[in-house]
């Protein structure tokens, strides 16, 4: 088992593209939008995207694929039309993930808009009830991403994301994704190696030991406990380098995909640069 090393990669020219891309950085992970992610609706899934991708991965060495739901979701949203807009487009995009058999597809729980904390983990899991109560079949899992805490975003403290779960149930179908940068802007010093062993500790107490399903490894442009989501290249933000090192090489987390969503930067090669720095570490 080693750890499972990739970037997202865009999909622009459709969805078979992305393997190419992915396979051009030697990934062993890549994570995708599985439609326009500025749009509530996408593009109809045809039968020959889905055989065009199945095909792309087979002659590809990447093993592991995820998803990433579109920003425009909002999950706690408290305006009706907003709710109902965001758990279709949850749902459309479960599907989506379906019938390309990609397993997890990454969301930002959401923002309670003023209506507080208990209320909006309410609607959350209100809202993950009725999107999987609605197509028993899909077997692709919900991987909530902790955040930054910036504005009324819900997800920063990892109690969230176990309240959500809890909450929610759906059989077993919802996990936990951690971007390194959203954790240590949310006030969790994972860059000091005892704050690391007690975030991730408590992350499998809560969530259960076989979290996280995923990791974002970004860097931070801004200081622990900012509350502000931008990510930065590796070695170049407020974490450090150490981290990410000793990300790789925990035994844990060997076989899940450990995807950046650094900047791409002028030359586009800020992944290719940030995915030979991630192998340089390996022991």
């Amino acid at each position: 088992m080693k750890p499972l090393l990739g970037a997202h990669v865009s999909i622009a020219g459709g969805i078979p593209r992305a393997v190419s891309r992915g396979s051009d950085l030697a990934c062993d992970a890549i994570q995708i939008f599985v439609k326009n992610a500025s749009q509530w609706e996408g593009k109809p899934l045809t039968d020959t995207d889905v055989e065009q991708f199945d095909q792309e991965l087979r002659d590809s060495e990447i093993s592991t694929l995820v998803a990433h739901s579109t920003y425009l979701v909002n999950l706690a949203a408290t305006k009706p039309d907003n709710l109902r807009r965001s758990r279709a487009t949850l749902g459309d995009e479960l599907d989506r993930c379906h019938r390309l058999g990609i397993p997890g597809l990454v969301v930002h729980p959401g923002a309670h808009l003023g209506a507080g904390d208990e209320a909006g983990i309410d609607r959350i899991a209100e809202s993950l009830q009725e999107v999987y109560a609605a197509r028993p079949e899909c077997q692709t899992r919900v991987l909530l991403e902790n955040t930054a805490g910036q504005g009324t975003l819900i997800g920063h403290q990892l109690e969230q994301l176990s309240a959500i779960v809890d909450r929610a149930g759906c059989d077993g179908k919802l996990g936990l994704c951690v971007d390194t940068c959203h954790a240590f802007a949310a006030g969790h010093p994972i860059d000091d190696e005892a704050g690391y062993e007690a975030f991730f500790e408590k992350a499998q107490e809560l969530l259960g030991p076989d979290e996280p399903s995923c990791l974002h490894l970004n860097d931070s442009r801004h200081p622990l406990g900012s509350k502000k989501d931008r990510h930065a290249n590796l070695g170049e933000g407020h974490l450090g380098l150490e981290v990410f090192e000793r990300l790789v090489n925990d035994p844990r987390w060997h076989g899940r995909p450990m995807i950046l969503e650094t900047p791409m930067g002028d030359d586009s090669e800020g992944h290719r640069r940030d995915l030979e720095l991630l192998r340089s570490f390996l022991a």
